[in-house]
């Protein structure tokens, strides 16, 4: 069967190592069979798209010119385009260009399951589900004499890194529950903030941006990993945590209940530094014990991990680049 060669246009390339960058780098190579390219814009001046017979772009509103220039070129056939985060839960209520490229695309693919319930209702029924995948890794050892937290995310407003800031404060008398920021501050003020806590609460360090492998390492070897976002559309961190057998403390949003389950026991209300701190003094008090906190959010997570295998997303993926490419 003859394949269709493939465009993946995102808005972020390897130097933003963002979660769009992610997405497309696995998405090439779990479709290594077609002749897969990843640009920023379409049609790009190096090849001028002349080739590509399917393009699945990322993001409705920041890729919305390369959608629409496909869509005026060639119609929707061919045309796929991914919710990922801000699109979903912000760009398509007011933005006009991220309307449209809803409108243009053949389908569309959202990254959690409830992701297609903030879709306009005229689109949801051209909406399909694709969970990210990756490898499991194994569970590295782990001390009884501290619990190790770790949160994972550019310093932004929508990652909400003030909440986690304003629980190091809340645990400060607690020299046993450690806390890893990792992530660059898009913002000066933001490095100021973190900055800030970790002078005052030597618990916290900020790491500032880590190379993939690292930041890899660092959720291994945590026993909780963190998760402060307003948004998501399916953040790429959980999967990896989930992936490595550690448990996660996530604010209660569609985009992280979407991937963790309704029910998951390990949610704070977003912005609820309170709640967080409880939770994480609950993990610390019962951490040796079976039937303690963490150990359930443990059991939880290991459950959950079976749905982020990579052939699932890799057959998930063949189908839809299928489904877009035949009349």
């Amino acid at each position: 069967m003859n394949k269709p060669t493939l465009c993946l246009v995102t808005p972020a390339l390897a130097d933003a190592n963002n979660g769009n960058w992610q997405t497309a780098r696995r998405w090439q190579h779990l479709l290594a069979s077609h002749a897969v390219r990843i640009v920023r814009q379409w049609p790009d001046a190096e090849v001028q798209g002349t080739q590509d017979e399917v393009m699945l772009a990322l993001h409705a509103r920041r890729s919305a010119s390369a959608v629409q220039a496909w869509f005026a070129q060639r119609g929707p056939r061919g045309l796929g385009l991914v919710l990922t985060g801000t699109d979903l839960y912000r760009d398509i209520q007011h933005d006009r260009d991220a309307r449209h490229a809803l409108q243009c695309a053949h389908s569309l693919v959202v990254l959690q399951g409830l992701g297609a319930q903030s879709l306009p209702e005229a689109h949801r029924h051209k909406s399909r589900v694709i969970l990210a995948s990756g490898r499991a890794r194994q569970t590295l050892a782990k001390t009884s004499r501290h619990l190790r937290v770790v949160m994972v995310g550019h310093l932004r407003e929508e990652k909400d890194p003030l909440t986690l800031m304003t629980t190091a404060r809340l645990l400060q008398g607690q020299k046993d529950i450690l806390i890893d920021h990792i992530g660059a501050a898009l913002d000066p003020a933001w490095a100021q903030a973190a900055h800030e806590t970790q002078a005052q609460c030597p618990q916290y360090r900020w790491l500032g941006p880590l190379p993939h492998r690292d930041t890899l390492q660092r959720i291994q070897r945590a026993h909780l990993l963190v998760h402060t976002s307003r948004m998501e559309g399916g953040a790429h961190v959980l999967m990896e945590a989930l992936r490595s057998g550690t448990p996660v403390l996530a604010s209660r949003i569609d985009g992280n209940l979407g991937m963790l389950g309704d029910n998951y026991p390990g949610t704070f209300a977003v912005g609820d530094a309170p709640a967080l701190a409880h939770l994480l003094r609950q993990c610390r008090s019962g951490q040796a014990q079976a039937g303690g906190m963490l150990s359930h959010l443990t059991a939880c997570c290991v459950e959950r991990a079976t749905l982020f295998e990579p052939q699932a997303e890799r057959a998930a993926l063949h189908r839809w680049v299928q489904d877009l490419w035949t009349p």
